[in-house]
């Protein structure tokens, strides 16, 4: 069934405005203006609304005309830290994320994904014995963090070191223990896990456009997806499990999701698909990828 699913209770977020390839977001008690590519209308509150509001502002190296990249740099206000927490509550679940300000314009979090990590948590929660969940392009863990506050054991895989010590330190500040950490190229992992005859109960996958792995391998979403799908098929235990994909890239759509879904997990009767958006306090809605997941 296809869905526009939003935003749930976040207390610590809000999404003020978007518009000419940038939205203002706040994070806890900062506002972070940063480029977003799919933008492409007006934005609600004025330049100097904008600029009264953002504690920090990401500009790409080379100026604002360059759009060669997301290198760049931020600009702070006086008062303005490079690293805080925020929140996130859901039922039981309370997560504490670090946030940074990166030279990617990343922050370290991804709001939209917010309803997946709901997701997360309450299908772990309805599983017995305890699931164990394979968190591929896991970046820094919330939908690790959700799966194991639920009991789940966790393997988190991303292929960057740094990346996985920030999603430790995630896991400590939010009170919890035991997540497996594998620096490794997410196919390469999956492929292994394959040889070995390895089930999980749980796949969560969030995969990039393009990536390398740590010795160099090189990802390519549109090359590499149907095999990386083929395989999670024959991971996936058959009697008892949950998938969770998430896509941002312009180029794929909720539909070429579901066709891939259908084509690679034939088991999957019943699934959500669709469009993940975060609604704006001033403006108007804003896209952040597509989705599909399903349970039994």
């Amino acid at each position: 069934m296809f869905q526009l699913t939003g935003l749930p209770p976040f207390s610590d977020y809000e999404l003020a405005d978007s518009g000419n390839f940038r939205k203002l977001e706040r994070f806890g008690a900062y506002y972070l203006s940063r480029p977003e590519p799919q933008a492409i209308w007006k934005p609600a509150l004025s330049d100097a609304e904008w600029q009264g509001l953002a504690h920090a502002t990401f500009e790409r190296r080379g100026g604002k005309g360059n759009d060669s990249g997301d290198e760049g740099n931020w600009q702070l206000r006086s008062g303005m830290p490079e690293q805080w927490h925020i929140s996130y509550r859901h039922e039981a679940l309370q997560l504490k994320l670090r946030l940074g300000l990166t030279s990617f314009k990343h922050v370290g979090v991804f709001p939209e994904q917010a309803d997946n990590w709901n997701y997360i948590y309450d299908a772990v929660s309805g599983m017995s014995p305890a699931p164990a969940v394979l968190n591929l392009f896991a970046y820094t863990g919330a939908a690790s963090l959700a799966a194991r506050a639920a009991g789940a054991e966790v393997v988190h895989v991303d292929a960057v070191k740094p990346v996985i010590t920030w999603a430790r330190q995630n896991m400590e500040a939010s009170g919890l223990d035991n997540i497996r950490w594998v620096v490794e190229d997410a196919l390469k992992f999956a492929q292994r896990e394959d040889r070995r005859g390895r089930r999980y109960q749980g796949i969560i996958l969030d995969p990039p456009a393009y990536g390398r792995g740590p010795d160099g391998e090189k990802w390519l979403l549109e090359k590499h997806l149907g095999e990386l799908l083929e395989i999670c098929c024959r991971l996936l235990d058959p009697e008892q499990h949950f998938f969770v994909i998430n896509l941002y890239s312009m180029g794929f759509s909720a539909l070429v999701l579901e066709n891939l879904v259908r084509s690679y997990f034939p088991q999957a009767r019943q699934y959500e698909f669709g469009e993940l958006f975060i609604p704006s306090t001033a403006g108007p809605r804003l896209p952040l990828g597509v989705f599909l997941r399903f349970r039994r």
